[in-house]
């Protein structure tokens, strides 16, 4: 406990093609969703925006642990979030070379898969309960307010994910639990901050409807959370000798051997 693991090694672009595939179909779906759930023309309209919430933050949860658990999303490591992804370089468990390479596919996704909503249910989706599923903040929540929130956020996230990536034996529980606190956080925080805390969450929803006008809040925030998460945890590393990520991937699989190991030697040798 407390080694030092083998520097990882730069992935394929194949992986980031995939994490690219998994935020079009999770930006499709989620415009898809807020399309059926909050226009007024459908059958399955909410009126309420906290009762939507109430069930938009359960199946977007339920989509997320679908999308890790996925073919490309076991291959990639299922982030679909640019902070996870920069987090998890912070912590050591992912190859900084990889990190423009996936930051970037997972906002052409995030743009793609929102463009695809559009052209899939039309005006509807261009709506003004809907607009393309862009997230915008409540009365009263500022631009301090919301950068907090969504920082916070993404701390707690890095935390989690690196607590459950540095223990095999509990690393099976992290996509439901991503999942529960996702959809927790869209529930309490989606009337007020927008309960984003994933830049690709926005990007592309901002971009399609023209809603820009705090995007960089959505866009900065989690990064500046993934890089106070890993400060945390780092700090906490030293302190405690607890121990690090051992894997990129958030389904637990992949993980990197200590750096003494043989296989690490060869690794970084």
């Amino acid at each position: 406990m407390g080694k030092k693991l083998a520097r990882p090694t730069p992935l394929p672009l194949a992986r980031a093609a995939d994490e690219f595939l998994l935020c079009t179909v999770l930006l499709f779906v989620v415009v898809t969703m807020v399309r059926w759930l909050r226009a007024p023309d459908s059958p399955l309209y909410i009126a309420g925006l906290h009762n939507a919430l109430a069930v938009l933050g359960p199946l977007s949860g339920v989509v997320l642990v679908a999308l890790i658990y996925s073919p490309p999303g076991r291959r990639s490591g299922g982030h679909m979030n640019p902070a996870v992804t920069i987090g998890l370089w912070l912590t050591d468990a992912f190859p900084g070379a990889s990190v423009l390479p996936y930051v970037a596919l997972q906002l052409g996704g995030s743009l793609l898969g929102t463009e695809l909503g559009q052209l899939a249910w039309g005006s509807a989706a261009a709506g003004p309960t809907v607009g393309d599923a862009a997230l915008r903040p409540g009365p009263g929540w500022g631009t301090s307010a919301v950068f907090l929130a969504e920082t916070a956020s993404v701390i707690v996230v890095i935390l989690l994910v690196g607590h459950f990536l540095a223990h095999p034996a509990y690393s099976r529980w992290l996509p439901p639990t991503v999942g529960l606190f996702v959809a927790t956080l869209i529930v309490v925080l989606g009337a007020y901050s927008g309960g984003s805390a994933n830049p690709a969450r926005q990007f592309g929803p901002a971009i399609i409807s023209a809603q820009t006008t705090l995007l960089w809040v959505y866009l900065l925030a989690p990064v500046v959370g993934a890089i106070l998460g890993a400060s945390v945890h780092h700090l906490l590393f030293r302190r405690f000798q607890i121990r690090e990520p051992l894997s990129y991937k958030l389904d637990g699989s992949g993980s990197m051997p200590p750096a003494d190991t043989p296989v690490a030697a060869a690794q970084t040798s």
